[in-house]
């Protein structure tokens, strides 16, 4: 088992709310500035770094931790050269993440040889503390509603400029499905009396990975590769420093996202409201 299905695993298990994915970026983007002491813009880089750790499953608190551990070391040595990147803290927030795993797993061995009475038997998933239910709306609800909105128009307009240059491919047809998944979700989040924020950005980030993989599998393996040279040579002052996991999934994200610009395709994701 992977630290993302180690991670999730401990999440379930442990009934631990899901993280909340709207202030994860924010929250993670502030205590880097804080910290840093200068309001620099975080680069396109930092938040492909931030999207692989949550892709990853590690909660917002344990990034937090392990910035500000990073940055408690920086500070008690002081050197010539500032922080410019969150790739600064990308060791001690693994490490610290690894930590957590092993607390967590650790946590569900104890709890099942207590309620085992010392023995192996597992704890009945009933006994397993629900998760509160009660999910409050990250943004208004017309803010969300113009948000998907403006998006299936985005889509709209992406499937036009590709039939207009006489294309009609997988992308189209990839188009097309998230341009009508997208609608029914927009009329669904409408009618929900108490719409449920988390399961909307879940399926936004599906229909993200419908386009994401379409737009792969239309280039040629030259075409891919190039990409995939071109964002490695973007990390690769940071590679050296990288866990092998979490240079594939930035070096992924760094791609989807210029096949992305290049095919005019919008975010769906709520974060980027």
């Amino acid at each position: 088992m992977d630290r993302a299905e180690a991670a999730r695993a401990a999440a379930v298990d442990a009934g631990r709310a899901p993280l909340n994915y709207f202030n994860y970026f924010t929250e993670i983007e502030e205590a880097f500035i804080r910290r840093r002491g200068k309001h620099l813009l975080v680069s396109p880089l930092d938040w492909s770094l931030m999207e692989s750790w949550k892709a990853m499953g590690i909660p917002l608190h344990v990034v937090l931790r392990g910035i500000e551990k990073s940055f408690d070391s920086y500070e008690a040595r002081p050197r010539n050269r500032s922080v410019k990147t969150l790739f600064y803290c990308q060791e001690e927030v693994e490490a610290q993440f690894a930590e957590w795993v092993e607390s967590q797993t650790g946590a569900r061995r104890d709890a099942a040889a207590s309620a085992a009475g010392g023995g192996d038997a597992p704890v009945d998933k009933e006994d397993v503390p629900a998760a509160d239910d009660a999910r409050g709306l990250p943004f208004p609800r017309a803010v969300i509603a113009a948000h998907l909105s403006a998006g299936r128009e985005g889509l709209e307009r992406a499937l036009e400029r590709r039939r207009a240059r006489g294309v009609d491919d997988a992308v189209c047809e990839a188009l097309a499905r998230a341009r009508a998944r997208l609608e029914e979700l927009a009329a669904d989040f409408g009618r929900a009396a108490r719409p449920d924020a988390e399961l909307l950005e879940a399926s936004l980030t599906d229909l993200e990975g419908l386009i994401d993989r379409a737009l792969r599998a239309s280039l040629d393996g030259g075409a891919l590769e190039e990409a995939r040279a071109e964002a490695a040579g973007q990390l690769k002052p940071y590679r050296a420093r990288m866990e092998r996991a979490t240079y594939e999934q930035t070096l992924d994200n760094l791609v989807a996202k210029s096949l992305r610009e290049a095919a005019g395709v919008p975010r769906l994701s709520l974060f980027y409201l």
